[in-house]
Formats: structure tokens, C-alpha cells, sequence
């Protein structure tokens, strides 16, 4: 069975955020995993992961900003991230020394850098040029403390204008960025809005090696495994047998909104896992 991980920025919407842990331990999760950790002191996390058993598998580096102020407020002022964007590469830079204090203090080992949303003016191969030269830096200095940095094809629908969107571009800058610790964040629900084909997919990127980590939602409304039109027993079962046969030993973070978001909905929508 594949490892499963809580997205605590979606599940457990009833509960206050650090309360999720807990929540998320009581329902038998041994790993968590949240959009950005930067509003809480890294410690008061740690000790949360401590305290209940939990492992902190993946993070996002800000959406933007240069200190403790702007990064809070970048992402209600529109960032998506700034990796692609030209003239932003001391914020980016920050973002990326401000992740990786995190992660040493959570004992995380990889940080997803979000591409970001195309600039208005920017053309892609600009913004594709600006977005290597910052991997590549980014994969530097991750690399000094033994992490990994992911890239995330993130679909247009979700966010509007986002640079990368399929599978094969994001691999294509894998490429040209070369370097080991740089993978890719494979999300099946984006992978289903923009390609479909969702097995082919697998089959053909996870025994590169170049995956790190996957995410999982239900298609169209983002909710729990068995809401909409993914086929998950089939697709779970593809990935254990991937995961022997190339010895993966990534997780899965299930980053979904639960379709009932009243209290105790959660963890009442978590059967999918139970049957797995």
C-alpha cells in the first residue's frame, strides 16, 4: 500500500491548524504535509510532528515576498510564486534560505518550489530561462543540507496563467536544470485536468526516478478518492507495484478538500483509505 500523508492545509477544516495534527495522528497518518508552514515558529511545528508521531514530508517555499511581513501576505496579494519571474531572484533566493530553516528544524527532506504564474510582458522562454537559473540555484544550496526541491505542473484551471502545467514540461526542465535533487511533484489531480491518461503517466515517469513525491484529489472538485471520476484502487495498485519494482519510497499527500466539511468530516470521509 502506498504511504499516505495529511494535507493539513486542507484536511480538517473544522479544527484550527495546529490542532490538525492530532486529528490527523488519530486517524492513523503517520506523515503530514501543508502548503506553508510560515505563519507558526518552526519549533512549535516541530513539536507538534514530536508529539504525535507525524513526520513533515513536504512544504512549499513562500509565495513570495523578502521578509516575515511580505512573505505572510504574498499569497492574499496574488504570488504564486516568483521562480519564473525575471527581476524577482533576491526574493526568490530569500524564500528559499527561509524554506530550508524550516525544513532543518521539521526534519523535512524536500521543499516544493512553485514555478509561479507567467508575468505579464515576459515571454516563456524568458520566463523559462529565469526558472532554471533559479532551480538550479535553489537545488545548490538545497543540496549543502541534503534536500530535495520539487517542481509541480499545476493546472490553468486552479491557477490561471501558471507557467508550468503538463508533465513532460516539467521533466524537459528537470533536464535542463541537472541536478539529482531536483524532482517532480506529481499531482493526479492537476495530471487529470490537463492531460488524462493518468496510468500512462505513472508508467512512464515514476521508474525514471525523477518523481518525488505525489499528490492525490478527486476530479473535478478536488475532494476525497471515490467523489468524482479516477479509477483509485486501479491507480493505487499501479503505484505499489511501480513503488517494488524501482524501489520508490516516496508518499502520497492527500491534498483534497473533504466534501464534508462539517465537524468530524474528515476523518468520516477517510473509508477510501480504510479499503485500500
Amino acid at each position: 500500500m502506498p504511504q499516505f500523508a495529511a494535507n493539513l492545509s486542507m484536511m480538517y477544516p473544522d479544527m484550527d491548524f495546529l490542532d490538525r495534527f492530532e486529528a490527523a495522528a488519530k486517524d492513523g497518518f503517520k506523515a503530514v504535509e501543508y502548503l506553508f508552514p510560515y505563519a507558526y515558529a518552526a519549533e512549535e511545528l516541530a513539536a507538534r510532528l514530536k508529539n504525535n508521531g507525524l513526520q513533515q514530508v513536504l512544504f512549499n517555499m513562500p509565495p513570495g515576498g523578502i521578509d516575515d511581513a511580505s512573505t505572510l501576505s504574498a499569497w492574499d496579494k496574488g504570488d504564486r510564486g516568483t521562480a519564473c519571474s525575471p527581476g524577482r531572484e533576491a526574493e526568490y533566493q530569500a524564500g528559499v534560505h527561509r524554506a530550508m530553516r524550516y525544513a532543518e528544524v521539521l526534519g523535512c527532506p524536500r521543499i516544493h518550489s512553485m514555478a509561479g504564474v507567467l508575468p505579464t510582458g515576459v515571454s516563456r522562454e524568458q520566463a523559462q530561462k529565469t526558472l532554471v537559473a533559479n532551480l538550479k540555484w535553489a537545488c545548490q544550496q538545497a543540496k549543502t543540507a541534503g534536500l530535495d526541491v520539487l517542481l509541480e505542473p499545476i493546472n490553468p484551471r486552479g491557477i490561471p496563467g501558471f507557467f508550468v502545467n503538463r508533465q513532460d514540461h516539467a521533466h524537459e526542465i528537470l533536464a535542463e536544470v541537472n541536478e539529482p535533487n531536483l524532482k517532480v511533484q506529481m499531482d493526479l489531480f492537476h495530471c487529470q485536468i490537463v492531460e488524462g491518461d493518468v496510468t500512462t503517466k505513472i508508467e512512464r515517469y515514476l521508474p525514471t526516478g525523477k518523481v518525488g513525491h505525489f499528490q492525490i484529489a478527486d476530479v473535478p472538485l478536488r475532494h476525497e478518492p471515490g467523489t468524482g471520476e479516477l479509477n483509485w484502487p486501479y491507480l493505487f495498485d499501479l503505484i505499489d507495484r511501480l513503488s517494488a519494482e524501482c524501489d520508490w519510497q516516496g508518499w502520497v499527500g492527500c491534498e483534497y478538500v473533504p466534501a464534508d466539511i462539517t465537524q468530524g468530516g474528515t476523518s468520516r470521509g477517510l473509508s477510501w483509505l480504510k479499503s485500500v
